[in-house]
Order: C-alpha cells, then sequence, then structure tokens
C-alpha cells in the first residue's frame, strides 16, 4: 500500500496523474451510461450498443494507462512502439467487448461478478501489452509480488462494479459501479507500476519510436474526443429514442408526409399495414386508402372513417386525421390512424345479439316478428302464401329439472341444429323463449310444402331423439297456420299457429296440427277458460258452497263438505266437471286447491258448533312436495283444529308416485288430519288401498246411489262397500241420495251417514249453531 502511494508520489507528474484519473472517470461514467442502454435494448440494437459500450471502455482503459504512463518518471527516457501500443487498444476494447456481451446474454446471478472478473483479467493485458510496447534504453523489472496483487485486486474490485450495475437501481447504478470501475482500473496500474524498475543499460540501442510528447497529445485529444462523442451519441440517442418510443407507443398508427410523399411511419402504422416500413417511403398516401365504395380516397384535415389497403389487400375499417406539422425543419402533414376493427367487431357483435337468441344463435321473437311482418308485406303484394310454425318441446321440463340446465342447453342447441337441418335456406328459424320455437316459411306453395316441412322435422326428431333409448330425449309438436287463409295479419298468424299447437299437445304430442277453424274454436274457448281460470281468485270469482253431512239416525248434521264453485262474468255459473278438468290440466288447480283450503279452514273456525269440514284434494295437488307443511301452515293460520279437517282424495291420488302419497298421507294422519277415499269402488285396486292405508271413512260414488232403484249389481255394490266398512270399522257414507226410495235401501244396508239433495243441498255457510237439518234453512233453497 505504500509502496504504491510512494510511486504515485515521487515517480509521477500529479498534474498528468489527474488527466488520466479525469479521462479514467469520464470514460468509466461513458461505459456504464452506455451499459444501462444496452441493457434496456433488444435485438440489433442491444448488440450496437454493446459494441459503443466495450469501445468507450477499452479507449477509457488505454487512455488512462497511457496517460498514466507519461506522469511515470523512472528515471529513463521512454519511448513507444506505435503498433504495440495500438494493439494494447484493441485488447483492451476487445475484452470489454466480451465481458459485456456474456453480461447481457446471461441469466444467472453471478453473470455480472463473472464478467466484471473477466474485464479486469482484460484490463491487466492490456496493461501487459501496452508495457510491451514501451521502449526504453534499458531494461524493465517487475516485482512479482507486487504483479500478483495487481491481477488480484483490479478484476475482484471490477466484478464488485459490475455486480452493483446489477443489483443497484436509480443513481446508484450510475454512480457507484463507475466510481468502483476508475478504482480498479487506478489499483491495477498503479499497483503494478509500483513494482516496475527502469535499469539503465547502454548496451541497449535505442529504437524509433513515438515521441512521449506526440503521444501525450494525441491520447488526450483521442480519448477526450471518443468519450465527448461517446456521451454525445448517447444523449441524443436517449431524446430521438425517446421521441420514437413515444410514437410506437401510441395507440395511434402515424405517418409523415412531406411534398405529398410518406418519408416516415411508426410501428402502429406499419404493423397495420402489415409490411416493413421500408414499403411505405415514397408512397402517396391516397394510395393507402380506400372509400367505402373501394375507390381512392383524398386525404383532407377533417376526420373520417375509411379503410386502409393492407399490403395484403386486406380492407382495414380506421378512422384517420391530418395535421400539419414542422417535420426535420420542413413543413409536413402527418396522418394519425385509429384501428376501428375491434369496434366494427363488437358492433357487429352487438347487432347479431339484438336480433338473434344467444344459446342457439337463432333469430329472437322480435327478430322474428320484423321478419314476419316483411314477409306479410311481400306476401300481399305479390299474392303469395306463407306459412307459420309454432313448435313446443315435450318433456324438456322433466328433462331440465332432472338432467340439470346445462343439459337443458344441449338439447335446446340440439334442437337449433336439428330444425337447421329440416328447414330450407329461406325459411326463418326462431326461439321465443324457453322451450319455444317458430319457423316463417316463404316462397313455397302452401299447405303443401309445410306439410312436407313438419314431417321432415318429425323424421329427424325421430332418428336424433329416441326417447325409448334416450332419457334425455325430447319430442316436438307444432302448429301450423297458413296465411291468407287461416289469418292475413301477423298476430292473427301467430294466435292461430298457436291454437294448433295447443290441440295437437292435447291430441297426443309428437304431432303437427294444421289450424282448423270449426274444430279450433273449441280449442279457443278451453284456451281462454284456462287463462281466466288463472284470475279468478284475484278477480274474486271463486266461492264456496257447504253440503250437509247428515246421520239418518237422528236427522242430524255431522259435518260439511266444502264444494267449489266459479261464476264467471260472461259464461255463468261454471260446473266443476266444467272447469277442475281444466285447471288440474293447466297446473292451477294447485293455487285454487290452497285457497279452497284456507278459506274452508278459515270458514269452520266461526261455527259455534265444532262440526268437521270436507275438502276435497286433487291428485294434482300431491305433486306438490310442500302438501304437508302447506296444510299444515293453513292449519296454524286459521286456528281450525286439526281433527275436524277432513281430506277427500280418489284412488287415483295414490296411482303416481304412490310412496311419497302415502308418506304425506300419514304425516297428515299424525298431526290430526282425518283422511277419506272418496268415490270408492270407481278406482283400481280399492282393496290393495284399503290394505295399504288405513283411511278415516268411505265414501260411495253417487254413481252407484244413481242406479240403486233400477240396477241390482249398483245395490250388491253398495251393499258390499257398507259391510266391508263395518268389517273395517271404517265409517261409511253415501253420496247422491235424492230420495226416500234411496235412503231406504241405504239405511236398510246398514249405512248411517248420507249427503245428497234429499237431506241438503249445497249453500252458503251454515249458521251458527246449526246441528240438524230444521236449523239450517238456508240450505235447503241453494242451488246445485
Amino acid at each position: 500500500m505504500f509502496s504504491v502511494i510512494s510511486c504515485i508520489s515521487d515517480r509521477h507528474d500529479w498534474r498528468l496523474v489527474a488527466v488520466a484519473a479525469i479521462v479514467c472517470l469520464a470514460g468509466s461514467a461513458a461505459t456504464m451510461l452506455l451499459l444501462q442502454r444496452a441493457e434496456r435494448s433488444q435485438g440489433w440494437r442491444r448488440h450496437l450498443w454493446t459494441a459503443a459500450c466495450a469501445f468507450a471502455c477499452g479507449v477509457g482503459v488505454w487512455s488512462t494507462h497511457f496517460i498514466a504512463m507519461l506522469a511515470y518518471d523512472g528515471g529513463v527516457p521512454i519511448a513507444y512502439d506505435a503498433w504495440g501500443t495500438l494493439f494494447s487498444a484493441l485488447v483492451a476494447v476487445v475484452a470489454s467487448g466480451i465481458a459485456f456481451a456474456t453480461a447481457l446474454v446471461g441469466t444467472s446471478r453471478y453473470i455480472f461478478p463473472g464478467a466484471g472478473i473477466f474485464l479486469g483479467l482484460g484490463i491487466a493485458a492490456m496493461h501487459v501489452t501496452g508495457m510491451r510496447a514501451v521502449d526504453v534504453q534499458g531494461r524493465i523489472d517487475f516485482d512479482p509480488q507486487m504483479g500478483f496483487a495487481a491481477v488480484l485486486f483490479g478484476p475482484l474490485i471490477a466484478a464488485l462494479a459490475l455486480h452493483a450495475f446489477q443489483v443497484l437501481e436509480g443513481a446508484r447504478k450510475l454512480i457507484v459501479p463507475t466510481l468502483l470501475l476508475v478504482l480498479a482500473i487506478c489499483v491495477l496500474h498503479f499497483t503494478s507500476m509500483s513494482g516496475v524498475t527502469l535499469v539503465p543499460d547502454p548496451s541497449v540501442a535505442a529504437t524509433d519510436a513515438f515521441d512521449p510528447v506526440w503521444l501525450a497529445g494525441g491520447v488526450v485529444v483521442a480519448s477526450t474526443t471518443l468519450i465527448l462523442t461517446a456521451l454525445g451519441a448517447l444523449f441524443i440517442d436517449r431524446h430521438l429514442t425517446d421521441l420514437r418510443g413515444l410514437a410506437n407507443a401510441s395507440l395511434e398508427g402515424m405517418v409523415i408526409v412531406c411534398n405529398g410523399r410518406i418519408i416516415d411511419a411508426n410501428e402502429r402504422f406499419v404493423g397495420l399495414y402489415g409490411a416493413k416500413a421500408a414499403d411505405l417511403i415514397g408512397r402517396k398516401p391516397e394510395e393507402l386508402f380506400a372509400s367505402s365504395q373501394g375507390r381512392e380516397r383524398q386525404i383532407d384535415n377533417g376526420s373520417a372513417e375509411v379503410e386502409l389497403i393492407a399490403a395484403d389487400g386486406r380492407l382495414v375499417p380506421v378512422e384517420h386525421v391530418s395535421r400539419t406539422i414542422e417535420y426535420r425543419g420542413r413543413q409536413s402533414d402527418v396522418i394519425f390512424v385509429r384501428d376501428l376493427s375491434a369496434r366494427k367487431e363488437a358492433e357487429r357483435t352487438i347487432e347479431h345479439l339484438a336480433h338473434h337468441d344467444a344459446l342457439t344463435d337463432l333469430s329472437n321473437r322480435s327478430s322474428f316478428e320484423r321478419r314476419l311482418s316483411q314477409a306479410l308485406t311481400v306476401a300481399a303484394a305479390r299474392n303469395e302464401q306463407l306459412a307459420i310454425f309454432c313448435l313446443d318441446l315435450d318433456r324438456f321440463k322433466a328433462v331440465n329439472d332432472i338432467f340439470g340446465h346445462a343439459e337443458g342447453d344441449r338439447i335446446l342447441r340440439k334442437v337449433a341444429d336439428i330444425l337447421r337441418a329440416a328447414a330450407g335456406d329461406a325459411d326463418t328459424i326462431a326461439r321465443l323463449g324457453g322451450d319455444e320455437f317458430a319457423i316463417l316459411q316463404t316462397g313455397a306453395a302452401q299447405p303443401e310444402a309445410a306439410r312436407q316441412l313438419s314431417d321432415r322435422i318429425l323424421r329427424i326428431f325421430a332418428e336424433e331423439m329416441d326417447t325409448h333409448r334416450d332419457p334425455m330425449a325430447v319430442g316436438v309438436s307444432m302448429g301450423v297456420a297458413v296465411y291468407p287463409c287461416d289469418g292475413t295479419t301477423a298476430e292473427r298468424l301467430c294466435n292461430n299457429a298457436d291454437t294448433a299447437l295447443y290441440r295437437a299437445k292435447q291430441t297426443g304430442k309428437g304431432i303437427a296440427c294444421f289450424f282448423d277453424a270449426e274444430m279450433d274454436d273449441a280449442v279457443r274457448s278451453r284456451r281462454q277458460m284456462e287463462s281466466d281460470l288463472r284470475h279468478a281468485i284475484l278477480r274474486r270469482q271463486l266461492f264456496l258452497e257447504y253440503q250437509p253431512l247428515v246421520d239418518v239416525g237422528d236427522d242430524r248434521v255431522v259435518g260439511y263438505e266444502a264444494l267449489l264453485r266459479w261464476r264467471h262474468p260472461e259464461r255463468g255459473l261454471v260446473g266443476p266437471n266444467v272447469f277442475i278438468p281444466i285447471a288440474e290440466e293447466s297446473g292451477s288447480i294447485i293455487q285454487i286447491g290452497e285457497w279452497v283450503l284456507e278459506e274452508a279452514c278459515a270458514e269452520a273456525v266461526r261455527w259455534t258448533e265444532p262440526l268437521p269440514v270436507s275438502v276435497n284434494i286433487s291428485p294434482v295437488q300431491f305433486l306438490v312436495p310442500s302438501l304437508f307443511d302447506q296444510i299444515a301452515g293453513i292449519l296454524r293460520r286459521t286456528g281450525l283444529e286439526p281433527r275436524r279437517l277432513e281430506l277427500e282424495l280418489t284412488e287415483a291420488a295414490l296411482m303416481h308416485n304412490r310412496e311419497d302419497v302415502l308418506a304425506a298421507l300419514v304425516r297428515l294422519r299424525l298431526l290430526g288430519v282425518r283422511i277419506v277415499m272418496d268415490d270408492f269402488g270407481t278406482g283400481h285396486s280399492s282393496l290393495a288401498n284399503l290394505q295399504t292405508f288405513p283411511f278415516d271413512k268411505l265414501k260411495i260414488d253417487c254413481s252407484f246411489t244413481a242406479a240403486l232403484d233400477k240396477d241390482p249389481a249398483a245395490h250388491a255394490i253398495i251393499r258390499a262397500i257398507i259391510a266391508l266398512g263395518h268389517s273395517l270399522d271404517l265409517p261409511v257414507v253415501t253420496e247422491g241420495v235424492e230420495t226416500e226410495r234411496q235412503k231406504q235401501i241405504i239405511v236398510g244396508e246398514g249405512c248411517r251417514q248420507i249427503q245428497g239433495f234429499l237431506t241438503g243441498r249445497p249453500g252458503v255457510a251454515p249458521s251458527a249453531g246449526a246441528n240438524s237439518l230444521s236449523d239450517a234453512p238456508a240450505l235447503q233453497h241453494a242451488e246445485a
């Protein structure tokens, strides 16, 4: 350490040492700046900046060495060999280039320190070759220890410099590596020089070499010029690159036009055009744009939507606007181009979704209605025919509920494919919603073309949807209406096709029905009744009448049966035998049945005499899993004791979901509700039903009572049922008793309870305390 300091202070001119230090600092700073630039670049730009970095570093190291050598006074005149001096500069540049290229290419965390060691060894190699270029009249002795110390510490400090460059950020990334690189160069040079001794030897002849004065001037000028040039190039490129990078980072394409020709373009525009920038230079901008009709378009200062003619001939929708600027000292026009492809595609997608079903990609309801309106206008003008198909899938709701909505969506897409395969190119297929589809058939003779299309649809459904083998298969029912014979307006045609569809589903499903005015009047009337029945509760058209159950022993009323009535505003009083089947088929019986239970229980609570009230339960109601909770809730809300409620059900309720129905009946019986078998003897497996479930009461159907006087078989059936009830210890009620003769026969067979017009017609709610026929006069004159 002290020998190095002594060497610097005693054998060096401090002024030239200061110059060497300045050159070394400038060269090192330039090296780190250029290395940063190379690190941020890619491709050929990185190679270019790496070469510039190696050149700046090598020249800086070389200049520092020879300026320091000029400051060295070894007691013997020193000259320099020209080729050796130049070769040492080449060694420094090459070693620097290899070190920096290796550092930038590698990915290991140790690659920069390793490159630093190689750089330090390269500086040492430059020092050795530089010393070999020294020419003295004598010999040069080297101290091995100092040389080893120089080769050891110089590369280590250089490794530390590049490691700092790798891990630091911000200003420290420049300052710390620069100072460490300066230190590495100086330590290596001055440590090595402290072990050098020049020994005069007159026997060594002097050679013709560079004069040190000329070398000093040349080195200073060359190094300063090269370093300043590198820094200037870095500064200029930094600003130019920033401006071009800003232009290239723009989402809009830009081309610069001067004297009617393109002289420059950013990367965005080159990408839109689909070729190299060189292919654009020199072309007229008008050649690149086409109007909406495909013709060449003139460029003006206004904004406009046009099409860019790409290099491969594609037309790219763009919006362009032109502005005048000063570019490279000349007045030029810059054309800004914005790619509208994504926006146009989004607009097309939105337009498509507005008129098509998202799941099946068929036309939606609004699109179908618009197409139908247009087709009717054309058909009326040309005196042509057309047909409308309304289609509904059979079993789809069951498939959707059992297998899930994902499987239901798959079925709908498959149905759409079937309809596309069956329909013609001119036909419009639409999904109206859910499992409802429609087809508009135009340009064909009707109704023959409609029959052929319906046959194709049914045939393909039979092939693709085999309901016997595939549990997820569905069928299709169709209704067809033809213009103009079935209607001249879109609304009329759709209604008639829908009516025909309803008849197809009522007839047996899986068929196609054409609208028939006479046959479909009844269907339309039935559908209207369905619609009215759904709103009957809210419109207060439904009401209950009560018919007494009488004990024949003392003519005492032992209970009442609640009977549902419907007073239609136009049809008058509609019979239960008419509207109950309609309610069961349409599903509205579930809501109506709940209303009847609520009304009957609420009315029974108001009776002074705690008599039971009987309510009929439809088999459809047992399909509702929550029937028990529904009845329990009604009893809780109304406050009626469960033992006062009798639920009458027919054997039809036990035909489907038998286990679930029996489970619900057991829960209701445990609750205290009484279960009555209504219309006994008219169903199937009556004895098996009695064995499976212990009912609380049997009711003989009125059809047997009506035939009692004239049909011995009916008399025998009534006798058998009464005897069966007695053997099972079940009360038996005979319905439909209208004459004294019928009453005598029934009483004679041992039946204690009867119900019919003889003992009381259905009427308004019984008066408080009515417990005999004479106490309930209101029941004697009520209408059935």
